[in-house]
């Protein structure tokens, strides 16, 4: 069985903000978008706003739509990133930390690989539409 995975792409003055996996999780040590399961019976932003109070104690004001859907390699998960606002300070609460980055510099990082999935596709766009 699928279980559908929000990501959600956090964007404030030209940088994204993303977390470090904790060391004892899959994909520990490695950077990710924040986010987590869709439970039964919730919407998208039902969904990212349980998982970003948990993670980075903020509030959410806007969840888009998916932008980019992933199947992780080796799991049942199916990672799907959506553009999400939020209001308040990001706090790291369940990762071990998190940062803003520019675009060009998330290449640099140590990624997840659906994360490292959707950069790549996102560049692209980027470079295919000439933005």
């Amino acid at each position: 069985m699928t279980v559908r995975v929000v990501a959600s792409v956090i964007e404030r003055e030209g940088k994204i903000l993303v977390c470090e996996r904790p060391a004892h999780k899959r994909h520990g040590g490695l950077w990710e978008f924040p986010g987590g399961k869709v439970e039964n019976g919730e919407s998208d932003f039902e969904a990212v706003q349980r998982e970003l109070s948990e993670e980075l104690g903020v509030d959410v004001t806007e969840v888009g739509p998916v932008r980019f859907s992933v199947a992780d390699p080796g799991s049942h998960f199916l990672i799907e990133f959506l553009p999400v606002s939020i209001v308040g300070q990001p706090q790291c609460l369940e990762h071990a930390a998190l940062d803003w980055f520019r675009e060009d510099e998330l290449l640099e990082l140590p990624l997840a690989p659906s994360d490292r999935h959707y950069l790549l596709h996102r560049l692209n766009g980027r470079r295919t539409s000439g933005e």
